[in-house]
């Protein structure tokens, strides 16, 4: 382990090493977390501290937890999910945890213990007991934890790059919920069906809990940015972690920036931002160790950017050239709200990587909606559940809730009981009111929470703002497995035709994905990736939004005109064939917050 700074890896050039640019560096735990509200960069984050780590002579696995990660563009190697060699930085493998390649060892590990007489039919059972979206949680969960357990032991430092927030408390807190639930739990049998997998497992479940929760072993660093909006949800996170027994947490604040001139209006207003939001730091986050990172000029992509993203001495690349307008075949979002109302109800999924401003695009889009006559319900599956903040008002007609994960957990619950337990003498009862107590009840409950918002859009519209792209994925995944599970069990069977949710989303004239993104090359490489897993489903996305560009800003700022040649790039790349209609919305000064904010990013000034 690393003391008193970085020991220098003789392979490498020792311009970026030392000293550390992160007090968190100088001497780092073990296991290092680095987690955050979508955006904000704790993926370059975990990448330049892996590599800083690894250039040191450490010996470092870097892993990420989210089911849309984007390790391998950022590294330039192809990567799975059995560690992996990055070329160009000896000392440092990384791999992808993936919960399909998870789930499906785990439902051969699960069967491989059945009785040897278990006849064909029972393991049948199993498979289909095994083949839902709880058990590829569960099945991920497992990987996770094997690595604080002792699968990494050949590594001085793992660090994880997690999913946004909501999908990583939700990872966090799982170690102490299986190891409640499996505590004193001997029958062999929950939502998993039989669990001996995880019976067997419980031992390293109390291991890695206890790894989370030591500091000298373990840091959560909660990454944000210089925004109200992302300081908020670190300060939730943080009192969050603290209810699980997490304590260890330190601070960064990323993309911190520096206007270079002060006549320059669009430059001045983005560092007062950011000083502003500064200023007002949660009280809970002042006590944390803290470092900050500048904002740079060029795109995470590559080993030689990460280098550079915590080296001090790193020179801005400027642009010479005026950066390239938005395309021509991009339209204001005014267009997009006309073309919605044309219908009389639907679905509008709302879709992204976290930080791209889904809920923000989501709210403008459902009051547009609302102005244009329609009566519409807002609602969101995001955990992290920013929508009250971001509309801050009430209007007639328009209809805001959220899938509750606690709240649907319970009427999940009192509705099985009181279906299933009816019959049931007490033993029985308490019994199954035992097994739904598995934490994989929680994502039952969510996905019928879904379904049934999804099904409203048959007489209104439903404006669906959905959790960062990892977290929706896996509720797709739910949708599917519900349809191949209804789709078997009618099968030639005479009655009514079903239609299941995935259906639903299937049929052109009922729902519309809308993909929003940043016109930055990491969250337009997601949305195209997310944009392929859709189609693959036959899911077919109607639109895509560029948030926040600074095309028509009029900046004279050196570094901001440096990342509009980028931001240039991604316009073309996204009009020239990834979407089949774009629509651009122009970067504000405020964060549109509250009504007359949000109908101004559609409608434009009253």
């Amino acid at each position: 382990m690393l003391h008193e700074g970085l020991r220098l890896n003789p392979m490498h050039d020792p311009k970026s090493i030392s000293p550390p640019a992160l007090s968190l560096l100088r001497d780092p735990p073990r296991f290092l977390f680095f987690t955050g509200k979508g955006g904000v960069g704790k993926t370059s984050l975990a990448c330049a501290c892996a590599l800083a780590l690894a250039d040191a002579g450490e010996r470092v696995l870097l892993v990420s937890t989210d089911p849309a990660s984007n390790l391998d563009e950022m590294l330039g190697v192809a990567l799975s999910d059995r560690p992996r060699a990055v070329p160009g930085a000896p000392g440092l493998d990384a791999l992808n945890i993936d919960p399909e390649a998870a789930a499906d060892a785990y439902r051969r590990r699960v069967i491989a213990q059945m009785p040897a007489d278990s006849s064909e039919a029972d393991r049948g059972t199993v498979r289909e007991q095994l083949s839902g979206a709880c058990t590829t949680e569960i099945a991920a969960f497992d990987e996770f934890i094997g690595l604080l357990a002792g699968d990494a032991d050949g590594y001085d430092h793992v660090i994880f790059d997690t999913a946004p927030t909501g999908h990583t408390l939700r990872l966090l807190s799982l170690p102490k919920a299986w190891t409640g639930f499996l505590e004193g739990n001997d029958r062999g049998a929950s939502c998993l069906g039989p669990h001996s997998g995880l019976k067997m497992q419980e031992q390293r479940f109390q291991a890695g809990l206890q790894a989370l929760a030591d500091g000298g072993r373990s840091a959560i660093v909660l990454v944000t940015r210089p925004d109200a909006a992302a300081l908020r949800e670190a300060a939730r996170t943080h009192d969050e972690l603290l209810a699980l027994g997490l304590a260890n947490q330190r601070l960064v604040v990323n993309a911190v920036f520096r206007a270079s001139t002060a006549d320059d209006p669009v430059a001045v207003a983005l560092q007062t931002l950011g000083d502003e939001a500064l200023a007002a730091l949660p009280d809970s986050l002042r006590g944390l160790p803290q470092d900050h990172v500048p904002l740079r000029s060029f795109d995470m992509i590559g080993l030689s950017a990460l280098r550079d993203l915590l080296d001090p001495s790193a020179a801005p690349t400027l642009a010479a050239a005026p950066p390239a307008s938005v395309p021509a075949e991009a339209q204001p979002l005014r267009v997009l709200a006309d073309q919605l109302a044309q219908q009389d109800h639907g679905l509008v999924m709302v879709m992204g990587k976290g930080g791209v401003g889904k809920t923000t695009i989501a709210a403008a889009l459902a009051l547009a909606l609302a102005a244009r006559g329609k009566t519409v319900h807002l609602s969101t599956t995001d955990p992290a559940a920013h929508l009250a903040v971001t509309l801050d008002g009430s209007l007639p007609g328009l209809q805001v809730d959220r899938i509750d994960p606690v709240a649907e957990t319970q009427r999940y619950v009192d509705k099985i009981m009181a279906s299933r337990g009816r019959e049931l003498d007490a033993a029985g009862r308490a019994l199954l009111l035992e097994d739904l107590r598995s934490p994989c009840t929680e994502e039952v409950a969510v996905f019928h929470a879904f379904s049934r918002i999804v099904g409203e859009a048959r007489s209104a519209f439903v404006v669906l703002d959905t959790a960062p792209t990892g977290h929706t994925l896996l509720l797709m995944d739910a949708t599917g497995a519900y349809h191949r599970q209804m789709t078997r069990e009618f099968e030639g069977s005479s009655a009514a035709r079903i239609v299941t949710p995935l259906m639903r989303l299937q049929d052109a004239d009922y729902t519309r994905i809308v993909l929003v993104t940043l016109p930055e090359v990491t969250p337009v490489s997601e949305a195209a990736a997310l944009q392929d897993d859709l189609r693959r489903a036959r899911i077919e996305p109607y639109a895509w939004v560029v948030n926040r560009s600074l095309a028509a800003s009029g900046t004279q700022d050196p570094l901001l005109r440096a990342r509009l040649a980028g931001e240039g790039v991604q316009m073309v790349r996204i009009a020239g064939g990834l979407a089949r209609r774009s629509f651009v919305v122009p970067w504000v000064p405020r964060p549109p917050i509250g009504i007359a904010s949000l109908r101004e990013l559609v409608d434009g000034p009253a």
